[in-house]
């Protein structure tokens, strides 16, 4: 009778792949625990991910009941102030002694119903030797304050018919007198100062510069030099506008350079 020979009957995957193969290799052993270890991963990923969604929902309740303290402490500290308020100011203290003494020793003034008004009779004598007989003059001056004169301020135009002139020419001519006519202060050439210097002005209907006025300056000492020089212009041809004298206005740059 012939003997059975046993068979191996695989059991899982693995053994099914590792058959007639090297099982003591560390691929088995590891196939064999996938299952295991992919459980075990999960398991610590749902752990994980619950706490994650937990933490902020806990700290809301916390946040939640320090709130509720705090607004409790409020009403209560405000209460408190409120009853604070309620109570009456105490009175004033009482007057010191030397007050009252003060006020009982004064006295209200008396009214009397007539009062007696004393009369002195001046001398005959005493008066005759004040009069004099010196004649009266006859012309009496009188003073007569003058009454202040009020100036009526002329309007100043921009543009009018016929522009004012300068010695022959127009504004360009008069920037070119004030270029020539310009002393560079000596503190300002010593600091390094230099820049340009835009200057406003007119000329009134009877040719004067007036109204002199510095729109942008650079150094007090170059303003104050700038307005000396439009000061001291020669008088101008006034400008017209309907066939009469006007006041015409001009804004120029004066520019102050180093060599």
């Amino acid at each position: 009778m012939a003997k059975k020979t046993e068979t191996y009957q695989p059991v899982t995957i693995e053994d099914i792949v590792f058959e007639n193969r090297n099982r003591e290799y560390g691929s088995y052993y590891l196939r064999q625990r996938y299952r295991k270890y992919l459980f075990i991963g999960f398991l610590i990923s749902i752990l994980g991910v619950s706490s994650g969604l937990a933490v902020p929902f806990i700290k809301a309740y916390m946040n939640r009941e320090s709130k509720v303290v705090l607004v409790k402490e409020t009403v209560a500290e405000l209460q408190d102030v409120r009853q604070e308020e309620d109570i009456p100011p105490p009175p004033p203290p009482p007057p010191p002694p030397a007050e009252m003494e003060q006020q009982v020793k004064y006295q209200a003034p008396v009214v009397v119903d007539s009062a007696r008004e004393e009369v002195q009779l001046a001398i005959v004598e005493d008066v005759m030797e004040t009069t004099s007989n010196e004649p009266v003059p006859e012309n009496i001056e009188v003073v007569v304050e003058d009454e202040p004169v009020i100036v009526e301020e002329e309007p100043a135009f921009v543009f009018v018919e016929e522009q004012a002139t300068f010695q022959g020419g127009d504004v360009t001519t008069f920037r070119e007198w004030v270029q020539k006519n310009l002393v560079y202060p000596p503190v300002a050439v010593e600091n390094g100062i230099f820049g340009r210097v835009t200057v406003q002005f007119a000329v009134n209907s009877k040719g004067e510069v007036v109204d002199v006025k510095i729109l942008r300056g650079v150094d007090p000492s170059l303003d104050k030099e700038t307005i000396r020089v439009i000061m001291s212009s020669p008088k101008w041809g006034a400008a017209k506008q309907g066939g009469r004298a006007v006041k015409q206005q001009f804004v120029i740059p004066v520019i102050f350079m180093l060599q």
